[in-house]
């Protein structure tokens, strides 16, 4: 499942992308878009979803997380729903 540059994998089961200007991925874990969208069970499909339509929210928190931490231009991180919410 993919939209706009955002993609669903099953196998971690979050949502992935690559950050502006940023070589590593980022990944944001479906439990995080529980807290987000206030769902039990969000579908992958409410996850991309959410995701499109707060896409600058979602580069922001990465691009945040990256400066804070430090972290080089190819390594991947992970968002928190409280990374994405200090953003919305």
């Amino acid at each position: 499942m993919t939209a706009e540059g955002l993609t669903w994998r099953n196998d971690i089961d979050a949502l992935v992308f690559r950050p502006a200007g940023h070589g590593g991925w980022c990944a944001v874990h479906r439990l995080a878009f529980r807290a987000l969208l206030g769902l039990r069970e969000p579908t992958p499909a409410d996850c991309l979803a959410h995701a499109a339509a707060h896409r600058a929210a979602f580069e922001a928190a990465a691009a945040g997380k990256i400066a804070r931490r430090g972290y080089d231009a190819a390594a991947s991180l992970h968002l928190t729903s409280r990374d994405v919410a200090r953003t919305l």
